[in-house]
């Protein structure tokens, strides 16, 4: 009988990002697909990953990083390769990075003939200003033997930047996680955080460029003057990547908005846990992204049946329908307010809450899962042992 295969999965951090969730989610697809998944990921914290998962982890030792992003990079893929230079660390068939981090250290193993080859998923790709960020991120592209791509946006910008021929996998949400029905977490959350009767606007993320925070920050501006009682959740930040610049800004715009403290809040990373709840408790998720892989938040909203506002771009509309969402056009505040408040309207609630889960229902981890499985074959074939 053929032993299944042992697949190596490395993320770039333990922290709930989406492509940490991603890491964890296929992992478990492929266990109960009847494989041998297990996720790996620096953690200079040694706690852990931020939720327990069904395919084993590992915790790779890990000093507290840097503050330059290029040598914290450097620093982490370092560590990678120290911890795979052990013969045993190394006994599995397939190896597959979801980041850039990862990705350079299996480069390494590579150029070093400690590992024959390995599979990268390209989530997105950063516009870095820095030209070491620059050569580090075309590294763990270029070098790598097999791509995936979470949607088309990608797969084509892959093909025409690089050259490269990207099988698209697709992502999933747990529905049995993200649902409508209440957990009891509700209320001591709600209250934790200080919320009131709202409307409660929600963003997921943190305030980083990429998540477009000063421009919902001012479209929800507009949005008080007709809602005096709204309130903006800002949920999430833990980013491997500096955005104090960024952080900089914000705090300049809300200072500058007039908005009492009590209108924004900033709850910094959440149990995956209370993630569910806190869906359930928003009104309405303003998810007006620039650049993102693929939008796992606007799903996993959907699927709780919250009404969401969304970036009208690619990748959104590859797999969000117009009658699921309101969109927006992200550069423009006044455009976010308007989607904001349709979005509040009675009729719109109603009809987007039914929609969601239905919408978040065709995305399905095993499929994702066995979206890999031909690749994962050819890439542990004995040619390339």
């Amino acid at each position: 009988m053929k032993r299944p295969l042992r697949i190596a999965i490395l993320a770039h951090s333990t922290n709930p990002r989406g492509g940490v969730v991603h890491a964890l989610e296929l992992g478990d697809a492929l266990v109960r697909l009847g494989f041998e998944a297990v996720v790996h990921a620096p953690d200079a914290r040694g706690a852990g990953f931020f939720r327990p998962s069904l395919c084993a982890t590992v915790s790779v030792p890990a000093a507290p990083a840097p503050g330059d992003v290029a040598a914290m990079v450097r620093q982490r893929a370092g560590e990678y390769v120290k911890y795979f230079n052990e013969l045993e660390h190394r006994r599995f068939d397939v190896f597959h990075a979801q980041d850039g981090i990862s990705a350079n250290a299996l480069a390494t193993l590579k150029e070093r003939g400690l590992i024959p080859g390995f599979a990268r998923t390209v989530h997105h790709i950063d516009a870095f200003r820095d030209a070491d960020l620059k050569a580090l991120q075309n590294r763990s592209i270029c070098a790598a033997d097999r791509h995936f791509v979470v949607s088309h946006l990608w797969q084509d910008l892959l093909r025409e930047s690089f050259g490269i021929d990207a099988v698209l996998v697709g992502n999933g949400i747990d529905i049995k996680r993200f649902t409508p029905k209440p957990d009891g977490r509700e209320a001591a959350l709600a209250a934790r955080l200080g919320l009131g009767p709202g409307p409660v606007v929600l963003s997921v993320g943190g305030v980083e460029a990429r998540k477009n925070s000063c421009r919902i920050l001012e479209a929800f501006r507009q949005l008080r003057a007709l809602h005096p009682r709204a309130q903006l959740v800002i949920a999430g930040g833990a980013s491997v990547l500096d955005h104090h610049e960024y952080l900089g800004e914000f705090k300049g715009v809300l200072a500058a908005s007039g908005l009492p403290a009590e209108a924004v809040i900033r709850t910094g990373p959440l149990l995956q846990d209370d993630m569910p709840a806190l869906y359930r408790l928003a009104d309405v998720l303003a998810f007006a992204s620039v650049n993102e892989g693929f939008g796992l938040v606007a799903l996993e909203a959907m699927a709780c049946g919250v009404p969401t506002v969304v970036s009208a771009l690619a990748p959104f509309t590859e797999h969000i329908l117009e009658s699921e969402t309101v969109w927006c056009d992200p550069l423009h505040p006044a455009s976010i307010a308007d989607a904001l408040m349709l979005a509040l309207q009675p009729q719109t609630l109603e009809r987007l809450a039914k929609k969601g889960p239905m919408a978040a229902a065709r995305h399905d981890w095993a499929a994702t899962a066995r979206a890999h499985l031909s690749t994962y074959e050819r890439l542990a074939e004995p040619v390339h042992a």
